[in-house]
């Protein structure tokens, strides 16, 4: 059985101490080039190869990423996920997904108990006390809270509704209803007050059904709608799933969408092309914006050059694009 190769017997090849050679394999910065290409020529000559379960136990390191979001079941987050387990592979590391909806002492402890190295925090309704508590690097994705002393990365969801708004009305909907998302959501919030903001600069008729980001809440406004003596022409529902909800139960009350109402959505999820009819709606990037919130996060972790830079809270959020689909038409007679 051939002999194993330690630590102790790179530094006597190299010539100098175990300490400088888990220095030279971990921080490589932190040596000179001199010593540190002694210390990667004996890891060479003796076959050493690093213990890196050994080495991040003794760092507290889980090489792994933390991703926290409200509702996993909501078909929004799996592009999301998908794009954030891709890119953490390719760096060897592992991905966790929690639901954020715990409380106390378990919520305090994601960032301090040692379970991930960074988080990607898919939630801004948190205690701002805990997320800022957390000692691990954190990047808010889609979601976010001012509170939070951390970058956000996203939509620009003002720019979307303005967006939805205006292609409506170039099709000559003057009479236009907006189904929210759930109250204190700042998702919800930001579309509802763009959407107001709209109608008051554009001179059109509002109307605004209290919702939630559901399939069912969709299918509920749908029913006030068809209860209206008046009912608006166009409807723009504040998520794909509930404009899908929405157009569902247009169907079960034949109702016939767009010939009697124009339907929108918000996110562009996998099935909203698939629906008959197909939903137009305000495309997010998911898989782009799940792989750059990863490839900033590990630049933090990693402490790589540059990390802070790589992404300012302060830059413009991602720009919005509409589809258009056979939801909407233009108004007729």
């Amino acid at each position: 059985m051939s002999k194993r190769i330690r630590i102790k017997d790179v530094a006597t090849l190299a010539g100098v101490s175990t300490a400088t050679v888990s220095r030279a394999l971990s921080t490589p910065e932190s040596v000179g080039p001199a010593t540190r290409e002694k210390v990667m020529e004996a890891v060479k000559q003796t076959g050493y190869r690093i213990n890196a379960a050994a080495r991040d136990l003794r760092q507290r390191r889980s090489r792994s990423i933390l991703i926290l979001a409200p509702n996993l079941s909501n078909t929004f987050f799996s592009q999301i996920f998908a794009a954030v387990q891709d890119e953490a592979s390719k760096a060897g590391l592992t991905v966790q997904i929690s639901d954020s909806r715990i409380e106390g002492d378990r919520l305090v402890s994601l960032g301090h108990d040692g379970r991930a190295d960074g988080i990607i925090l898919l939630d801004g309704s948190l205690p701002a006390e805990v997320v800022n508590g957390w000692q691990v690097p954190l990047i808010q994705l889609s979601e976010w809270n001012d509170a939070y002393d951390a970058p956000r990365l996203g939509i620009d969801n003002r720019a979307a509704t303005q967006l939805a708004v205006a292609h409506l009305l170039d099709l000559g909907h003057r009479a236009i209803a907006h189904v929210s998302g759930p109250a204190g959501n700042v998702l919800a919030e930001t579309r509802r007050r763009a959407f107001l903001i709209a109608a008051a600069e554009r001179a059109f008729d509002p109307l605004v059904f209290d919702a939630d980001f559901t399939l069912a809440a969709g299918a509920q406004a749908a029913r006030d709608w068809a209860a209206l003596h008046t009912r608006p022409t166009a409807v723009f529902c504040a998520s794909d799933e509930c404009a899908l909800g929405f157009m569902s139960q247009c169907a079960h009350l034949g109702v016939d969408v767009p010939g009697d109402v124009s339907v929108m959505g918000f996110d562009d999820i996998d099935f909203a092309d698939h629906f008959v009819p197909s939903l137009t709606t305000i495309h997010q990037p998911r898989n782009k914006m799940g792989r750059a919130a990863t490839r900033y996060l590990i630049e933090r972790m990693t402490g790589a050059g540059g990390a802070e830079a790589a992404l300012d809270p302060t830059d413009p959020p991602i720009a919005p694009t509409l589809i258009e689909r056979t939801s909407t038409r233009a108004v007729t007679g």
